[in-house]
């Protein structure tokens, strides 16, 4: 019994697992108002039914794609924030602006994550999905250069949610430039005086 029960959940898992990668691949193709859930059980290979138990609706199951993108960035961000020299504030901060600037150049990043998201889902929610990957490493990060010295001292949460707000914003502005490449540079022109403040 418990072998069919596994054999059960195994099956569930890669049927769930078929309908976010379709989902993700034609919402990043479509975006998510031209696509329809008849093109997402063709590409996922099952049936209507099997998206409607994993899934309440097309929504859903966007949110879904949403937070495993988000979670992809965040884990890049976290990769790149420890390749810099321990206790370096500044360092590490850029590093992890500069690897969530990458992600975002991304395509399907871009249109999934900056493009449909905040509308698809709400502001509120977006907002959300965001903290909940990142909020707790910037917290942490931030508390530790306080600990060490090497950040002012503020209040933590309110900081973080601030540098996260910053991170947000600008990839939205480069997501949208005419010339993304020239509002990187801009963006990060403003990144490196804005970390330097928060040093001691």
């Amino acid at each position: 019994m418990k072998q069919a029960r596994r054999t059960q959940a195994d099956r569930s898992a890669t049927t769930r697992a078929a309908l976010v990668r379709a989902g993700r691949k034609l919402f990043a193709e479509h975006g998510f108002a031209g696509v329809g859930t008849d093109a997402i059980v063709r590409a996922a290979d099952v049936s209507r039914g099997a998206l409607y138990h994993h899934f309440a609706d097309k929504t859903g199951l966007f949110v879904a794609v949403l937070d495993e993108l988000e979670g992809e960035a965040a884990r890049r961000v976290a990769d790149a924030a420890a390749t810099a020299p321990e206790g370096d504030f500044r360092e590490t901060m850029t590093r992890a602006m500069l690897a969530w600037l990458d992600a975002c150049e991304d395509p399907e990043l871009q249109r999934i994550l900056l493009v449909d998201g905040p509308s698809v889902v709400g502001w509120a929610r977006w907002r959300e999905i965001c903290q909940r990957h990142v909020l707790g490493m910037m917290e942490g990060v931030l508390a530790q250069g306080m600990a060490g010295g090497t950040v002012r001292e503020l209040p933590v949460k309110a900081l973080a949610h601030a540098l996260l707000a910053v991170a947000d914003e600008t990839a939205l502005l480069i997501s949208a430039a005419d010339d993304p490449a020239a509002a990187r540079r801009d963006v990060m022109a403003v990144v490196g005086p804005f970390l330097d403040a928060l040093q001691p």
